[in-house]
This record gives C-alpha cells, sequence and structure tokens, in this order.
C-alpha cells in the first residue's frame, strides 16, 4: 500500500494552502474584486506563491508514488530494470525535496518579497572599490540565472576603477528571502591587478539587503523629519545611470540614513523610488533593533574590515571560498564569483533555523 513520504505533508502544512486557494477563487469571483488592482495585484502575488508550493508538493508526491510503485515490481518479480529505475527516481526525489525544503525555510513574513541591496566599498581606495564592483557582477549574475528582474538606483564611480556605492533592486519571488544571506562584510585576498610588485593584498566591501516593503506595512515617515537634495548625477553615466539633473538625495534626519536614486529620467520618479528604497531600511533598521541580541545582526553594524567578514575570498596562494556562519566552502572561487551563490544560501538558511556550527570548524581560511 502506498503511504505518503513521512511528514511531508506537514513540512508543506498542504491543508492550509490548498484552503487558502479556494478562499482565494471565491474572492476573484466576488464583483469588483478586479476593480481595486492593488488589492487584486497583491492577492495574485499571495496566489502564486501558494501555488508555487503546492505544484512542489504535488511533483514530490508523484515522484514517490512512482518509486513505490517500481520498488513493488522489483520486489514481487524480481525485476532488476525496475530496481535500477527506482533507484534513479529516488534519487530525483531526494534533489526536488531538498530544493522544496530551502522554501519551507523561508517562513519569515517579508521572505517573499523583492529585495533591495546596496554595496559599498571599505577603506583601501582602489582595491576595495574594484572589490565592490566584483560583487555587485557577482550578485547581479545570480539574479539573473534565476530570471530575476534587476533594476538600477543609484551607482557611484570609484576614483581610478571599480565603484565606492551602488544600490539596486532585484525583483523576483523569494528575493529577499535568499538574498539575505549576502548581508555583511565581504572579505577578498589576491594578487592586486593595480600593484606593480605584484603583492597580496586585503579588500573588504559591505553588502546591505533590505526587503521592499509593501503598502500595507506601515511605516511612519514625517515629511519635516525628511531633508530633499536634487543634483546632477556623476560620472559617464554608465552601468545604467542618466546624467540628467534629476537625481534625488533623502535624508531621514532621525535615523540618520541617506538613500539617493539616479536611474530615472524624471526627478518625481526618482523621489518614489528613494522613498521606496527609505521605508525598505527604516523597517530594516526596525527588525534589527528587535534582533539585536542575534549575532548575525550584530556582523552587519561592524566596521567593513578585519574581524568583521562573514565570507571570505581567497584567490592567492590558494582559492577558497568560506562562509564563516556556516562553514560552507567551496574551492571553485571563480564560480562564485559568477553568481554560483546557491549553497552559500541553502546553508545560510538552515543555519538560521539550527544556529549550529560543527565542531572543530575553524575561522581561518
Amino acid at each position: 500500500m502506498k503511504t505518503n513520504y513521512p511528514h511531508f505533508g506537514g513540512r508543506f502544512e498542504i491543508d492550509q494552502k490548498n484552503h487558502r486557494l479556494k478562499e482565494i477563487a471565491d474572492l476573484e469571483a466576488l464583483e469588483g474584486f478586479w476593480e481595486d488592482s492593488d488589492h487584486a495585484s497583491k492577492i495574485q502575488k499571495e496566489k502564486s506563491l501558494i501555488q508555487d508550493v503546492t505544484n512542489t508538493y504535488n511533483k514530490l508526491q508523484e515522484l514517490w508514488d512512482e518509486f513505490e510503485v517500481l520498488v513493488e515490481f522489483a520486489e514481487s518479480d524480481g525485476d532488476e530494470a525496475s530496481a535500477t529505475e527506482a533507484a534513479q527516481i529516488y534519487e530525483n526525489f531526494l534533489e526536488a525535496f531538498l530544493k522544496a525544503e530551502q522554501k519551507v525555510l523561508l517562513s519569515e513574513e517579508v521572505d517573499p518579497n523583492n529585495a533591495i541591496i546596496s554595496i559599498n566599498a571599505g577603506a583601501g581606495g582602489t582595491e576595495s572599490c574594484d572589490w565592490a564592483s566584483m560583487l555587485y557582477r557577482m550578485l547581479t549574475r545570480w539574479a539573473e540565472s534565476k530570471k530575476f528582474k534587476i533594476q538600477v538606483l543609484d551607482v557611484q564611480d570609484g576614483d581610478a576603477a571599480g565603484i565606492k556605492s551602488a544600490t539596486f533592486t532585484v525583483t523576483g519571488n523569494y528575493a529577499y528571502g535568499l538574498m539575505k544571506s549576502e548581508s555583511g562584510v565581504h572579505r577578498l585576498v589576491r594578487i592586486s591587478p593595480f600593484d606593480s610588485n605584484a603583492r597580496r593584498h586585503t579588500s573588504f566591501a559591505s553588502v546591505f539587503v533590505s526587503p521592499e516593503i509593501d503598502d500595507d506595512i506601515e511605516i511612519d515617515i514625517q515629511d519635516k523629519d525628511l531633508r530633499i537634495d536634487v543634483y546632477r548625477s556623476g560620472g559617464a553615466g554608465g552601468q545604467s545611470v542618466n546624467t540628467t539633473d534629476s537625481a534625488v538625495r533623502i535624508t531621514h534626519n532621525p535615523s540618520g540614513l541617506v538613500v539617493t536614486c539616479q536611474n530615472e529620467r524624471s526627478q518625481l520618479q526618482n523621489k518614489i523610488q528613494a522613498m521606496k528604497v527609505l521605508r525598505s531600511r527604516l523597517y530594516d533598521l526596525e527588525m534589527e533593533k528587535k534582533k539585536a541580541k542575534e549575532a548575525e545582526q550584530e556582523a552587519n553594524k561592524k566596521e567593513i574590515g578585519w574581524g568583521a567578514q562573514i565570507r571570505s575570498y581567497v584567490l592567492h596562494p590558494y582559492k577558497m571560498v568560506k562562509d564563516h556562519r556556516t562553514n560552507c566552502e567551496m574551492g571553485q572561487a571563480e564560480r562564485v564569483l559568477d553568481g554560483d551563490l546557491d549553497n552559500f544560501m541553502d546553508s545560510f538558511l538552515r543555519w538560521q533555523v539550527h544556529k549550529e556550527i560543527p565542531e572543530g570548524a575553524s575561522d581561518d581560511v
């Protein structure tokens, strides 16, 4: 007799999700539902997220049922071909299950939201600016591999190479939940391409990831607390940034937060985007206060330098990328810098839940 995979439905809360889908179908049938486009859009996003989970569950159940049938054939008839196929189906099931389990780990309220990413070069001049641009490339390549949409809001070029800072949004289901693993200080060790003596250099840059906040999450921003400056964007228009006089900088006096946007062609659109970033930063600031005792939040508040890094990228004298929170390692550093971040993101989600570091682990790379 076929049985569900142990704890299978419970992990996905499939009954509750099917019930919610029925509720959404009833809402869609109500007169006037589609007239409120903003509300309908939010409901449709929720529906898409739930259907993603239920479809995953159905696929896993189908694989498990197929596996059990093949096992029955193999055991009752001594069919070696069925046994071989059953082993392959089981491997496929495990691979799909681990990917699906990641979605279960993305359980925080804002995990399904879009992400707003800010990158800042640390001390070190050209070296750190070049490292910041490498991080920008790494994160945008990862997002592109997931078919997520990227919108550049602001880029400040380095004096000689690279970037001093960059802010961009990543739009897609669970963009924030996945990319929050990248928040913190990133350390690079390599032979500097800017050093004529070919010496080894260590560079630092920080990445800050915050969720894009929907309008239904209330963030109180008073006009009297804002200072809004308009200026002409710098540089030669690289990184898809315009060079009109419409760039906007907003300073939130109570928190000291400063956000800029210069990507849009109109001053009004830049202001709207900058306010969106500010809302996101203020929300994240409140979440940090609530989690101030947790070590991973403290890491984001440290100086961009020694002792603060969450991950090290070593290109010389050997090649290794290591996350100091989870001890996840990859020897193929070039692949990581090309955007292969899935292992690090998955390890971070599991570490968040268990908060356990393997015994005997070292922070040295």
